[in-house]
């Protein structure tokens, strides 16, 4: 099947190798790891509007996603920086230790760095209830 051709996809690799192969017998042809890369390239572009559909049947897009690991990464640094003030005045909270078992899991968002960060506010959350036998 030929596909419309664009700069960098598989259609250019293989108009270049058969262009070479006429004029020095270098080929890339649909063999070996560059035909290989071309095919897989090819099949990531096909299946890359299912995975939009996907996301889009999930009823929540990227922003809100981010937005609500947001909220709970800031309600979670809220409630550790309360626990470690009332350690500090001697106990602390249950009603707290409470809200933190139930923040430590929940969304991380979409945004791969935004995701990370919110791992780590989590597992710090995780961290001190484990310690408070919680």
């Amino acid at each position: 099947m030929q596909g419309i051709g664009r700069v960098g996809g598989p259609g250019a690799a293989a108009a270049a190798g058969k262009a070479r192969a006429g004029k020095g017998g270098f080929s890339l042809g649909g063999s070996g790891a560059a035909g290989s890369a071309a095919e897989a390239h090819g099949t990531a572009a096909v299946a890359a509007p299912g995975l939009g559909l996907l996301a889009l049947q999930s009823g929540q897009g990227d922003q809100e996603r981010d937005q609500e690991a947001r909220r709970r990464a800031d309600t979670l640094l809220e409630d550790l920086a309360g626990l470690q003030r009332e350690m500090l005045g001697g106990a602390a909270d249950p009603a707290r230790l409470a809200r933190l078992a139930a923040l430590s899991h929940g969304e991380t968002g979409a945004d791969p760095a935004l995701r990370e960060v919110v791992e780590a506010i989590a597992l710090r959350a995780q961290i001190e209830l484990a310690r408070r036998g919680g």
